[in-house]
Formats: structure tokens, C-alpha cells, sequence
């Protein structure tokens, strides 16, 4: 009898205090608005975006309800940091190298010209300083960053001319955002800035003559085979394709340490699942492409890369000029880039090539 009476008396125990937890929960209840630079159900760096919105209320349980607005569905594109900034939003997604205007050094924080691969990226955010810097950087605009999305080695790009040495560049109008612009733009390239909704648009009515984008997965959703079949591999501009979520840094002091966790815990997830995604479905798609859609891959010649690699030592030391933090934040990334890239090259690199060669591939 004491043993039912006791069983019985916690459940209704547990049943009270869950009821009590409840509205608990409700009250607690967070809103929390993304405005992104990427398009509705956009494929990949759209999708990616819409996905972290998800995946921050399914792990919270509901205790963060997001609200996901496309570009141009809450503010335009290249809007989207002073809307967050403002607190009129508390996050953004984005390529930080959109708000390179307000300061060079956010190019750090996406993609720079030869630069750090997602491993090594990852690598100097998360152990060598990087995030601490860019928590410096982003709380002068009153914001909060974390890698949001990695979409991996990026290709050179879709062009509507072969380009056989760097005088071919000369003159050309092309998208191309970041440092990585303004190395082209030391070449003679007329540098135009779009986002990713417009691209397409521009480039068909030969507004733009040539246009990088992300990849061969990306990529083959955006059509660009319908204006330009000289499709060039391997890219200088952009080894990472870091994505991210950008918060109002007074909101972001305001959260709990579990709700924070939550954040931190999708971005982490996002910004793996990405990348493997891309790695995943990047070479079917460049099949594709070239099988049904008669894309021509092109690779640019060791002179006009190493005129890159020359134009890309101009920018950096252009770059740290700009400030003491822009100066720091360029140190520690170039200094950890060889660090980390040299054990790339004596282990993993040179297994991958030797693996190749043995393979055939």
C-alpha cells in the first residue's frame, strides 16, 4: 500500500512539475528574426541558410522560434548587416566579405585570396585566435559572429572568353565580391558588385561578361552554362567559401548559456553539414555541366596565376594598412596560414597526390 501511495504520489508529482515547466517554457519563448543575402529556397548557400534557421528551434525545443527572411523579403541583400547592427533583426546570414565597405578585415572572416582551405580555416578560428579577433572586429558594429556555412574550394569562374593570359582579363566586367575583387581589379577587371539573385539577369544580357559563384553544385542550379561555357577550375579568390550568422551583439549578451549552446551547437553542425554537402555533390554536378550542358573546364596559365599571387601581396599589405585590428587580424592569418600549410603539404597533400597517382586519378 505505501509503495502505491508513493509511486502514485510522484507521479502526480512529475506530472504537476511538468505542467508547472511548461509555461515555463512558453515564457522563455525567444523570437528570433534572419534576414539573409540569399534568395528564397535558393540551392546550396540558400538552403544552408534556411536549414540553421531549423535546426536553432528544433534543438532549442522550441525555446528559440526563428523567422527566416529571404533577401529582399525584410531588407535588400546588402541590407541585411544594418538591420541586424540596428537590432531592428537579430541575425543575419551572409559572406562577411559583403560588409568589406564598412571594414577590409571582414574579408578575413569569408574567403581570402589564396588563402586558408575549410580545414585549415576551421583550424585558426578555433584554436590559433581567429574567432577572438573576429569578436573584435564585429563588436565595433555592435555584432556577434559565428561560421555559419562552408561551401569549400570555390572554381574560378564562368566566362564568356577563353582567357589564355592576364591581358584577357584587361577590361573584362565581372562579379566578383571580396579581396579577391580587388586582386582582379589590380588587373585591369572592371569589378562589379551583385548579389546572388541578380547574377544570373546580368550576365545573360551581357551586363557582366563574367561571374564567379561557388561551384559546380551551386552552380549548375544558377544556369550560367546558358551565357558562358569557359567554366575555370580552382579559383585563387575564395579556398573556404566561409558562411555566416551574424547577431545583434546586445542581443547575443542577453542569452542564456543554453541558449547560446543552441546557436553555437547549429552553427557548428551547419558549418560541417555544408561542407560535406558540397564535397558530396560537387562532381556529379561538374558532370553534368560539361555531359548535357556542353561546359568547356578551363585552367588558368601559371602566369596569370602568378600574377594573381602578385596583385594578392599589393591587397594585403593595402589591407593591413587600414588599421591596427585590420593589421593584427592580416598577421595572424597569414602567419598561421603557413604554419598550418605546411603540415598540410608534408602529410595530407602529399598523401592525396601520391594517392592519385597511384589510382590513376
Amino acid at each position: 500500500m505505501e509503495r502505491r501511495q508513493f509511486l502514485r504520489g510522484a507521479a502526480l508529482g512529475g506530472a504537476a512539475a511538468a505542467t508547472l515547466a511548461a509555461p515555463a517554457v512558453a515564457q522563455a519563448r525567444r523570437e528570433m528574426i534572419i534576414v539573409s543575402t540569399w534568395p528564397r529556397d535558393f540551392p546550396g548557400v540558400g538552403m544552408s541558410a534556411q536549414r540553421l534557421a531549423d535546426r536553432i528551434t528544433a534543438l532549442s525545443g522550441g525555446a528559440i522560434v526563428t523567422q527566416y527572411f529571404a533577401a529582399g523579403e525584410r531588407v535588400g541583400a546588402f541590407d541585411a548587416f544594418d538591420e541586424v547592427a540596428s537590432g531592428n533583426a537579430q541575425a543575419y546570414s551572409a559572406a562577411e566579405y559583403y560588409w568589406a565597405g564598412k571594414h577590409p578585415a571582414f574579408s578575413y572572416f569569408s574567403s581570402v585570396p589564396f588563402g586558408m582551405t575549410h580545414p585549415e580555416y576551421s583550424a585558426w578560428l578555433k584554436f590559433r585566435g581567429g574567432q577572438q579577433l573576429w569578436d573584435e572586429l564585429s563588436g565595433e558594429f555592435g555584432v556577434k559572429a559565428l561560421p555559419a556555412g562552408s561551401t569549400g574550394a570555390q572554381a574560378g569562374g564562368w566566362f564568356n572568353k577563353e582567357i589564355e593570359s592576364v591581358d584577357d582579363l584587361r577590361g573584362l566586367k565581372m562579379r566578383i565580391p571580396g579581396l579577391g575583387g580587388t586582386v582582379m581589379s589590380k588587373l585591369g577587371v572592371s569589378v562589379v558588385s551583385l548579389p546572388g539573385g541578380q547574377i544570373y539577369e546580368s550576365l545573360v544580357s551581357g551586363a557582366i561578361e563574367a561571374t564567379e559563384w561557388v561551384g559546380p553544385y551551386n552552380d549548375y542550379f544558377m544556369k550560367f552554362f546558358d551565357a558562358a561555357k569557359h567554366y575555370y577550375t580552382g579559383g585563387m579568390h575564395e579556398p573556404a567559401g566561409g558562411m555566416a550568422l551574424g547577431m545583434n551583439a546586445e542581443w547575443w549578451a542577453g542569452l542564456s548559456d543554453f541558449e547560446k549552446a543552441v546557436i553555437n551547437a547549429a552553427t557548428e553542425q551547419e558549418f560541417a553539414y555544408s561542407y560535406d554537402e558540397s564535397n558530396a555533390l560537387n562532381g556529379q554536378y561538374l558532370q553534368r555541366m560539361v555531359e548535357e550542358n556542353g561546359v568547356e573546364l578551363r585552367n588558368f596559365s601559371e602566369d596569370t596565376w602568378d600574377a594573381f599571387g602578385e596583385a594578392a601581396e599589393e591587397v594585403f599589405e593595402e589591407t593591413a594598412a587600414h588599421s591596427d585590428l585590420a593589421e593584427r587580424i592580416n598577421a595572424s592569418f597569414q602567419s598561421n596560414l603557413r604554419e598550418l600549410a605546411g603540415y598540410m603539404k608534408g602529410f595530407e597533400t602529399s598523401f592525396v597526390n601520391e594517392r592519385n597517382r597511384v589510382l590513376g586519378v
